[in-house]
C-alpha cells in the first residue's frame, strides 16, 4: 500500500505544536479542574483529559468537524457557515468561544499566507467570527488530507495541549506526560469511529452535555491564579 508523503507532511505541520496558533496559552477548563482538587497527579490528569475526550471532543467537536470537512468538499459554503455558527454558539463560556475564534482567525492568516485553497481563501474570509473547527477542516481539505487523518491530526493536537497544560500546571513530569498522552492517542481510532456515526445523522446527533466542564471553565474566568487564558 503506498503511502502520500504529502499528506503526512501535511498533518505533521497542522499538528506540531509549532504552528503559530497559540494552542499552548490555553488549557479549556483543565486549569479550573486543577484549582479545585479535581485533578491533582497523573492519574487524575489521564482521567479527565480521557473523559472529555471521549464524553465531549468524540460526541460533538469531532462529527461537527467531519461535516465541516465534507461541506467543504461539496463546496457547500452555507453549510460551512451554518456549522460554524451551530459550533460557535455550543461554547458554554466566553472563554471557550474566544479561543476557538483567535485561534481560528490565526489559522486563516496562516492559510491566506501560505496559499492555501487558492481563490477558495476569498470564501474562507467570508465566514466571521471564525471557529478554529472551521478553518481546521478547511485547510485540511484543501491540503488534500482524507477526513479520518484530518481529524486525527486535529484530536491530536488538542490531547498534546491538554497533555502540555497538566505538566505546566500540575506539574507532571514529561515521562508522566508522555505516557498520559500515549494512553489517550491510542483512543484515537476509538474516537473517530463515534464521530463518524454521529456525523452521519447530523445534527441530532450532536451532544456537547457537559455541566461539570462548563462550571469549571466559567469558574476559571475568575480565577485568582491562573496560567492559561481558559
Amino acid at each position: 500500500m503506498s503511502i502520500d508523503l504529502n499528506e503526512i507532511t501535511a498533518l505533521m505541520q497542522l499538528a506540531s505544536p509549532a504552528l503559530p496558533i497559540g494552542g499552548y496559552s490555553y488549557s479549556q477548563g483543565l486549569e479550573a479542574a486543577i484549582d479545585s482538587g479535581l485533578v491533582k497527579d497523573a492519574s487524575t490528569a489521564e482521567a479527565w483529559i480521557k473523559d472529555v475526550f471521549l464524553g465531549v471532543f468524540a460526541r460533538s467537536e469531532a462529527p461537527l468537524w467531519l461535516l465541516s470537512y465534507e461541506a467543504w468538499a461539496s463546496k457547500d459554503v452555507d453549510a460551512v457557515n451554518k456549522l460554524n455558527e451551530y459550533f460557535l454558539v455550543s461554547r458554554e463560556t466566553s472563554e471557550l468561544r474566544s479561543e476557538t475564534e483567535q485561534m481560528g482567525w490565526s489559522l486563516f492568516q496562516i492559510a491566506q499566507s501560505l496559499g492555501w485553497g487558492g481563490e477558495s481563501l476569498i470564501q474562507l474570509a467570508t465566514i466571521k467570527p471564525l471557529s478554529l473547527l472551521t478553518a481546521h477542516s478547511y485547510a485540511c481539505f484543501h491540503l488534500n488530507v482524507q477526513a479520518k487523518n484530518g481529524l486525527a491530526a486535529y484530536a491530536f493536537s488538542w490531547t498534546e495541549n491538554q497533555v502540555a497544560a497538566s505538566l505546566k500546571a500540575i506539574p507532571l513530569g514529561q515521562v508522566a506526560g508522555q505516557r498520559a498522552l500515549t494512553k489517550i492517542r491510542l483512543l484515537v481510532p476509538e474516537m473517530v469511529e463515534e464521530a463518524e456515526h454521529r456525523a452521519k445523522s447530523g445534527l441530532s446527533m450532536i451532544d456537547n452535555f457537559s455541566p461539570m466542564l462548563a462550571i469549571l471553565s466559567s469558574r476559571h474566568e475568575t480565577q485568582y491564579s491562573r496560567l492559561f487564558r481558559s
